[in-house]
């Protein structure tokens, strides 16, 4: 098995050609599966309350079906942990585990259940393809509703035994005999195991397990679960969510080590997964890196990358000092694509602190946009930004967009430079501010109206260009707003009209009220419930 999975979840919007563009590469570059990471952007028939603007359609998936008989389409749902798309509606927020809090559903709620098996049966008639992964991952919310919690206790009482494991495994022992009572083959991620392994014992053995290590070797773990007997398939990701872009070199690595892992132990196969192109993430720039993985999967033996500590710790760029499969994918599309990529992927990421490699989701564009706030990314990374480090970051975004041989490209170098000029110039505002110049603090602040003006065209290109985020554009707006609003706050009361002077971390935050000198909206532990 040859996959790699589209995350559509990830507030993606694709047309029929977007997908067409994609399933091309797919089948060209010797994938055998193509992996639709669903969540709530699929237009389920039985769940009509939680169809948002842009989600996927059963007919589009019938119409790619037909087009493309060569690459099966995988339905990748979610049925406990990363149910959030649905139980923040009004549809679906009755089968939460925990209110206003976290991503998790309640595996004793009836009417969840209900919903599974639902969505099981609205997958098994529209996909045709044998495996129908189900979920399963990151489920930390297990046994924190009453219900649930009664139910761990209850299975504790027996010595030795894990609560959480048998409420787990109990809920997808059900779903996946489901899946197996009808002919195909169920998938699940496999991380819930390592923390919960008595689980492992209620899933069916016609499972396929994806066993998903993005910054060590798979091979240990999946050794144990095919030593278990079961199927397992080695999942890489490509590092997009916890880059500006694409850490480009560990992503290879990464990728190189789960192929040449499952080669070794015989394994079922490798599924190279994105996330997250919200955010002003972008799949068209990712196309040369995704080739590069199908074709590495569909050679006899992968490239060497030295032993498993060596590709995920070894000095930049790479190990031998070569370029690597995935550059040399992205220099095969000119030599303006292949110094894009380079600035981009590699040059940047040397910069290190917000641009280097991290286990966990880019700070800077979920301070500077996720939140509401953009001033977060100011107040957290000003220090970083103001000085040389913002400035070569600077250079390296100029000089990307100078290269950038398509608009797709050119978004996200202009994305990064952007949310450092926005951080400088916030920092210059909140030096002006602090000295008693209101006048310069405002007009620091003024071209921050166009950053996001500008941001909202590069968001409206991305939805055009290849299906991205409609939510980026509404965030923009949202930024752009907030700035005029702490602009009006600024010229009302940075006079000390108030009889003292907020600070600026306080008159910048959404929250804000005059008066409130004391910012009790943010001291008590209650304030965002």
């Amino acid at each position: 098995m040859r996959m790699w999975t589209y995350d559509l979840a990830r507030e993606q919007a694709p047309s029929i050609g977007h997908l067409r563009d994609l399933l091309q590469m797919t089948r060209e570059a010797g994938y055998t599966h193509f992996g639709l990471y669903m969540e709530h952007r699929f237009a389920y028939p039985s769940t009509p309350w939680a169809h948002g603007k842009g989600a996927l359609t059963p007919e589009v998936i019938r119409q790619l079906i037909a087009e493309f008989p060569e690459v099966e389409i995988v339905p990748f749902v979610n049925l406990l942990g990363h149910y959030e798309g649905m139980l923040y509606t009004e549809g679906g927020y009755r089968m939460r585990e925990e209110r206003f809090k976290g991503l998790q559903a309640c595996p004793s709620c009836d009417e969840f259940i209900a919903v599974c098996e639902g969505i099981i049966d609205d997958v098994l008639a529209i996909f045709p393809a044998q495996l129908v992964h189900i979920g399963g991952d990151e489920t930390a919310q297990l046994g924190r509703c009453p219900k649930c919690a009664a139910r761990v206790a209850e299975e504790e009482k027996v010595e030795g035994v894990d609560g959480k494991a048998v409420l787990y495994g109990k809920h997808f022992q059900r779903l996946c005999q489901k899946v197996v009572d009808a002919g195909r083959t169920p998938g699940l991620w496999a991380d819930m195991f390592a923390e919960h392994p008595q689980a492992i014992q209620f899933i069916p053995k016609s499972t396929i397990l994806f066993d998903w290590k993005y910054f060590h070797s798979p091979k240990e773990s999946a050794r144990q679960h095919m030593e278990n007997g079961f199927k397992v398939v080695l999942s890489p990701t490509l590092h997009t969510y916890n880059s500006v872009w694409l850490h480009l070199a560990q992503s290879e690595r990464n990728v190189l080590g789960a192929i040449q892992g499952a080669q070794e132990l015989g394994a079922e196969g490798v599924c190279v997964t994105t996330w997250e192109c919200g955010l002003f993430g972008n799949y068209e720039t990712l196309m040369p890196a995704l080739r590069a993985s199908g074709e590495a999967m569909s050679r006899p033996q992968p490239a060497s990358i030295g032993g498993p500590e060596e590709y995920l710790t070894s000095p930049m760029p790479y190990p031998s000092g070569d370029l690597g499969c995935f550059m040399e994918a992205y220099q095969a599309g000119g030599e303006r694509a292949g110094e894009w990529a380079r600035l981009m992927g590699l040059e940047l990421n040397e910069l290190g602190g917000i641009f280097g490699y991290s286990h966990t989701r880019s700070s800077l564009k979920c301070r500077l946009l996720l939140y509401g706030n953009p001033f977060l990314a100011w107040m957290h990374h000003a220090d970083e930004l103001k000085g040389p480090q913002g400035e070569k970051a600077l250079a390296i975004c100029d000089r990307a967009e100078t290269f950038a041989p398509n608009p797709s490209m050119r978004g996200v170098a202009t994305f990064v430079k952007k949310a450092v000029e926005f951080v400088r110039y916030a920092e210059q505002a909140r030096q002006a501010y602090g000295q008693g110049i209101v006048g310069l603090a405002m007009a620091s602040l003024a071209p921050c109206r166009q950053i996001f003006e500008d941001l909202e065209k590069v968001a409206i290109a991305n939805q055009t260009n290849i299906g991205g985020s409609l939510a980026d554009i509404e965030r923009c707006k949202v930024a752009k707003l907030h700035v005029e609003t702490v602009m009006r706050r600024l010229k009302e009361y940075g006079d000390g009209s108030l009889g003292y002077l907020p600070a600026f971390e306080i008159i910048t935050h959404p929250k804000f009220m005059p008066h409130d000198q004391a910012s009790w909206w943010l001291i008590n532990t209650w304030a965002n419930e």
